[in-house]
């Protein structure tokens, strides 16, 4: 695999609210052209994503069964499972996640992110 960053610590900068939540951080990292597919349904584009409002993510960390997959030198595909608790819920929240992060230059964007709900 070619030469990268540390695609785990990318991927819960995701999720981490001192990250996800400052735009100065966020921002430079989504490409361009970037979209998600949340788990909501929704689409999300890239300014929407930056100008979020802020609150509470209670994901589980490490990322549970995260994988990263070299599609070229330039793209990598990293799945795995998020898992969120909310306190006014017992129910968890699982999904299957996956992002598609591009080399532009000596940098890697976040060019995708989709979020599927799942029970398993």
């Amino acid at each position: 695999m070619t030469s990268h960053p540390d695609f785990e610590q990318l991927e819960e900068s995701l999720w981490r609210p001192e990250t996800r939540f400052d735009p100065h951080y966020y921002g430079p990292i989504l490409h361009p052209d970037f979209f998600e597919f949340g788990n909501s349904g929704r689409v999300w584009t890239r300014e929407q994503s930056i100008t979020a409002e802020p609150g509470p993510i209670p994901i589980e960390l490490p990322l549970p069964d995260l994988r990263v997959r070299e599609v070229t030198d330039a793209v990598v595909l990293i799945t795995y499972v998020s898992v969120v608790r909310y306190d006014d819920d017992d129910a968890l929240r699982i999904s299957n996640r996956s992002s598609l992060w591009q080399r532009v230059g000596d940098r890697w964007l976040l060019r995708f992110h989709q979020g599927t709900p799942t029970t398993a």
